[in-house]
């Protein structure tokens, strides 16, 4: 997947999952849409789905940290450079 392909992706699943409409890239998701851990659980599994993988321990602690789509289109990209988990 390219990089536009994901953040495609990602504002497909923000619009569906969260109603959230075109979030910009550098946007705290936590502070402009008051995104929780509980969003984040359910986000981790929406990365799931879309690598067709399940992740680790270590890489959903990782994505704890995300705050904006720029990092989650990064850590997306990282994990598909770590592994042969995109198709």
């Amino acid at each position: 997947m390219t990089r536009d392909e994901i953040e495609t992706a990602l504002h497909h699943i923000f619009r569906e999952k969260f109603e959230i409409e075109n979030p910009g890239i550098d946007e705290d998701l936590r502070e402009m849409y008051e995104f929780d851990s509980i969003d984040a659980i359910e986000l981790l599994q929406e990365i799931e789905i879309l690598l067709n993988s399940e992740l680790t321990r270590p890489e959903k602690k990782k994505a704890m940290e995300i705050r904006t789509i720029r990092h989650i289109v990064q850590y997306i990209q990282d994990l598909s450079n770590t592994t042969s988990r995109l198709p």
